[in-house]
């Protein structure tokens, strides 16, 4: 399954980018040098507060989950591991048939580092609450809802953050990002 979604994320990047050709603005955004990127597409003479545009990125590496799932003590559901290892990015706005919703990517590796300690946090909520083990992988406009992965299933849920997924989105990943078209922010 692993191989389906980094074939399924790889074609959504593939419409974000033909979709951001007909909106730059998609991919532009304030140079920092403070917060570096492989994602931006700025030369070296780049100032602070510039605009830029950036771009999704394969990463060289699988990014290595093993802190966390000892940690936890658990295994991340495959899915989960190559979806937040596939590329670095900005979080990136969509359409689902379900609503639109922001995909959560890692910007570089000092993000990736927060995005771990998030999906801690949210996983020993979990487990406080004695809910089923969820990791998030997108925001949706409807306010405390999340779309996360169920770490035991696979399958993507609609969940209120504190309670018990509400609604199974899609089977899989792999199937949900086939489901997804790149969108503009409302």
């Amino acid at each position: 399954m692993s191989s389906m979604v980094n074939q399924a994320l790889d074609d959504f990047m593939a419409r974000f980018a033909a979709f951001s050709k007909e909106h730059c603005e998609l991919t532009s955004i304030e140079f920092d040098p403070d917060w570096p990127s492989a994602c931006y597409q700025a030369t070296s003479n780049s100032q602070s507060g510039e605009l830029v545009s950036w771009q999704p990125i394969v990463r060289e590496h699988v990014a290595n989950f093993e802190g966390l799932n000892d940690a936890l003590e658990i295994e991340l559901h495959p899915d989960i591991v190559h979806f937040y290892s596939r590329y670095w990015s900005d979080n990136i706005v969509a359409e689902h048939p379900s609503g639109k919703l922001q995909i959560l990517q890692a910007w570089n590796a000092e993000d990736f580092d927060r995005l771990q300690q998030n999906i801690v946090g949210h996983i020993l909520m979990k487990r406080r609450l004695r809910q089923p083990e969820t990791v998030f992988i997108a925001l949706t406009d409807e306010e405390d809802f999340i779309l996360s992965v169920e770490n035991q299933t696979g399958a993507v849920m609609l969940e209120q953050v504190g309670l018990q997924p509400k609604e199974q989105i899609s089977a899989d990943l792999a199937t949900f990002l086939a489901e997804i078209e790149p969108a503009l922010a409302d």
